[in-house]
């Protein structure tokens, strides 16, 4: 029974892989295809989608920055964001009962807007895919994003303790324990080193929270995502996100797969689906005119909210909940589960021609962002050095100090980072932060001052991006780059970059120059 769904699983996600969407889609497929044939959900199954959503919870606490959710365009773009949705989503659905729409004409008020309450949600999973592929977490839109995402995920945690109906006992109080133990436990995470104790350290605290929490009665979920932002300071916490990625997939499979188990959906709850991501435009409105009424800028404005354009895998984790509790009918969590892989095809396709169509249209954008604009916003104007390294990682910082040693003060760095470059300003170091792949960024340097842009950054997407727009700015100097893969090097060479890298033959070259020197002085 195991491999059965193992086999479907594995074939399903691959083949939604090689079509460029995200796995989770095959998945849902795999449920449906499982089902349909006879097969039903066991106890493996049940057990893997709860351990997938805890794992969930506390990677996302992991990620949390509480300086970012303070922001007011974090916090009241997704509070207000929501409401709005909700009552708009209301109206909708009332509008389709009176078309006597199968599924919809029976809903009653709180069941239309536990509906769309559920749709509110946009996906953590794809977004933050998205914003992965395309070497975009650390951008101002990026952070905009998952800082949303973030509040959603807290206000669907809150449903869940509220819906659970759960009274928490008088020991509950004694969790307030830990934080003056923080220290201490921070230095025992700081013994665990980077081998196999590093995802058991994550699985350790994770599952710790979730039955310390359970016993005093409160929701387990919650004690993941507590957990999660407890450990969130400390510099592990990156390395224990990224160790727990894969099993949190391996468990969401689970998850995704019992969503199919659910029910079969037939050509009403497809078309019903489809319906409602017509509804979709609407969020991405909503979102963008938020954005640009908070003061950011267009670019900013429209890359988040496309990115937050789809529905999300947690609102299913809400339906989940609310079918068992009676609440919504089991059909209907077919339904949301075929809205949300439609919108995920959506989302997947459009974004990738968004850097494109924001040059194409940025005129009739910018025309609804703020004359004034925030201070995180405001493009502090580089030094006049010669030559600038797009990218401050660890490739990147080789090469600054390489330069600065051979050309003192005629180099220069830039990074979507603001923390890291707040560090390496500390350090003596001379960077700034911008977003190279915006063309507004470049509409405000002198050009003409730079004869070498080196670009020190993995993603061979990104890199097309910003040649693209040092292109259009007519930038004269030349341009380097990295590479990992040969097929890499043609398509950047084509696009018009001077000189590129294979970054391993290029790591291997500089590893045999360096170690031959201490062949040298043993002879």
């Amino acid at each position: 029974m195991e491999f059965i769904w193992i086999l479907f699983a594995f074939v399903c996600g691959l083949l939604t892989k090689l079509a460029h969407l995200p796995p989770s889609i095959g998945y849902l497929l795999a449920g449906f295809v499982l089902h349909f044939i006879g097969y039903s959900a066991d106890d493996l199954i049940t057990n893997l989608a709860d351990l997938g959503i805890t794992l969930m919870l506390f990677t996302i606490g992991l990620k949390l920055n509480i300086k970012d959710l303070v922001k007011r365009e974090v916090w009241f773009a997704s509070l207000t964001h929501t409401s709005i949705w909700i009552a708009l989503g209301v109206i909708a659905f009332k509008a389709l009962a009176i078309l006597t729409i199968p599924y919809v004409s029976t809903l009653d008020l709180v069941t239309s807007a536990l509906v769309v309450f559920a749709l509110s949600f946009s996906s953590t999973v794809c977004v933050v895919k998205l914003m992965e592929d395309h070497g975009e977490m650390r951008t101002r839109h990026g952070k905009l994003a998952v800082g949303i995402l973030v509040m959603q995920d807290i206000v669907a945690v809150a449903f869940l303790v509220i819906a659970t109906g759960k009274t928490p006992s008088i020991w509950a109080l004694s969790l307030l324990l830990f934080i003056p133990f923080k220290s201490l436990f921070y230095k025992m995470i700081e013994k665990v080193g980077h081998g196999e104790l590093i995802p058991l350290t994550g699985f350790f605290v994770a599952f710790g929270a979730y039955e310390l929490f359970e016993l005093v009665k409160m929701k387990g979920d919650l004690g993941a995502l507590l957990a999660g932002m407890y450990l969130a300071s400390h510099y592990k916490a990156s390395e224990i996100t990224k160790s727990l990625l894969a099993f949190k997939d391996i468990f969401l499979i689970g998850f995704f797969l019992s969503i199919g188990f659910t029910a079969l959906p037939t050509w009403e709850m497809l078309g019903i689906a489809m319906t409602i991501t017509l509804l979709l435009p609407i969020k991405f409105a909503l979102f963008f005119f938020l954005f640009t009424s908070l003061k950011l800028r267009a670019r900013t404005a429209f890359l988040s909210a496309l990115a937050l354009t789809n529905f999300s895998e947690f609102g299913l984790i809400v339906a989940t909940l609310s079918q068992r509790l009676g609440w919504l009918d089991k059909e209907w969590l077919v339904i949301l589960a075929l809205a949300v892989s439609i919108s995920f095809v959506l989302t997947n396709i459009l974004y990738n021609f968004a850097h494109e169509f924001f040059a194409r249209h940025k005129d009739i954008l910018k025309r609804y962002q703020s004359d004034s604009r925030l201070a995180e916003d405001h493009f502090q104007q580089p030094c006049q050095a010669p030559v600038v390294i797009i990218g401050m990682g660890r490739v990147g910082m080789g090469a600054y100090n390489a330069l600065e040693q051979q050309i003192p003060g005629q180099v220069w760095g830039l990074d979507t980072d603001q923390s890291k470059i707040a560090w390496l300003n500390e350090n003596k170091v001379q960077a700034f932060t911008g977003d190279a792949e915006d063309a507004d960024f470049w509409e405000n340097i002198q050009l003409d001052k730079i004869e070498l842009a080196l670009l020190a950054i993995p993603s061979v997407q990104d890199i097309k991006n910003i040649t693209i727009q040092l292109k259009i700015a007519n930038f004269q100097g030349k341009i380097a780059a990295i590479a990992r893969y040969d097929d890499e090097r043609n398509v950047l060479e084509d696009i018009g970059v001077d000189k590129v890298f294979n970054f391993y033959n290029e790591a291997g070259v500089g590893f045999a120059e360096e170690s031959i020197q201490l062949f040298k002085a043993s002879k």
